[in-house]
């Protein structure tokens, strides 16, 4: 549980989605039963297996990684936190599928992120300089709750932070995401980072959506590391298409500050949906996972030599 070491690069294999993974990729309309949450925990293990395919194909300067949830990948956290570094492991705080941070295991939290040897504990926040005061306070005062904790018992916190459009940013943007993506989150993402670390909060990465630009990266990264803090930034995958995360890598790779990905569901959505529906062999499904993570990876490292 250590951070880091300087000039390595950290690729996330992200698997720690729960609500939506039920009702999206399952297709469940009521609580898993117990063969059902078998076959979600089966392929979470599946997923950590490939990124173990793909470690030994990764140059030394990067740290393969995985984000898993206990619910269904308690198996998963297991290994990789047995594995000996070969594969670091991430583990989200936050309960799934709430607007505003809010703790997996309530009042328990600190318990269960402490029961496993993880690497990094990470948080999902959602902000916007739009929402409603008191409901960022709260979350803001939460979350540097989160922060001292982190730094107190060495489990370096990743910050994912989503900063989903209001509706003042969607009439200023006629409702075109693409727009919002390039003219007004890359501005309000500095500042909700600022917000935040004015309240405390001081992740060691900010996990953060893809950017269409290299002056907003380097406006991100700057930010990242204001008033000499210590602090990274990686890129998320927000189940974007290959071409569209390919651009946001190749543009974040060669930015000082930022350190790697972490994606999730464009690696593996495809590969467990066809292994689910009897397209595609559990070990089929393990390749693809891995090749996809890999091509991800090579195009980072290549992007970050320019």
């Amino acid at each position: 549980m250590a951070e880091l070491e300087s000039g390595r690069l950290l690729f996330i294999l992200a698997a720690d989605h729960r609500d939506s993974l039920e009702r999206d990729l399952y297709r469940l309309t009521a609580p898993p039963t117990p063969d059902q949450a078998a076959r979600i925990v089966a392929d979470k293990l599946l997923i950590y297996r490939a990124v173990l395919d793909a470690a030994a194909e990764l140059p030394a300067e990067v740290q393969p990684g995985i984000l898993i949830d206990e619910q269904y990948g308690a198996s998963a956290a297991e290994l990789a936190a047995s594995s000996g570094g070969a594969v670091d492991l991430t583990m989200p705080l936050e309960a799934s599928g709430h607007p505003f941070f809010e703790f997996a295991y309530g009042d328990a939290w600190k318990a269960h992120a402490e029961f496993f040897a993880t690497d990094h504990s990470k948080v999902l926040v959602r902000d916007n300089p739009g929402f409603a005061v008191h409901d960022r306070e709260k979350q803001a005062a939460t979350l540097a709750e989160v922060s001292a904790w982190a730094r107190e018992v060495g489990r370096p916190l990743i910050l994912e932070l989503l900063v989903p459009a209001t509706d003042a940013d969607k009439a200023a943007t006629g409702g075109d995401t693409d727009r919002y993506d390039s003219e007004r989150r890359p501005g309000l993402t500095v500042e909700v980072m600022e917000y935040l670390q004015d309240a405390g909060v001081s992740p060691s990465f900010w996990k953060i959506e893809g950017l269409e630009t290299t002056s907003a990266a380097e406006s991100v990264a700057r930010t990242a590391v204001r008033g000499g803090r210590d602090a990274r930034c990686i890129v998320l995958g927000r189940h974007a298409p290959t071409q569209r995360l390919d651009r946001w890598l190749d543009i974040a790779a060669p930015v000082d500050g930022f350190a790697g990905f972490a994606i999730g569901r464009s690696i593996w959505w495809d590969a467990l949906l066809d292994h689910l529906d009897g397209r595609a062999t559990e070990g089929e499904a393990r390749a693809r996972i891995r090749d996809a993570y890999l091509g991800f990876a090579k195009d980072y490292l290549k992007a970050s030599e320019r």
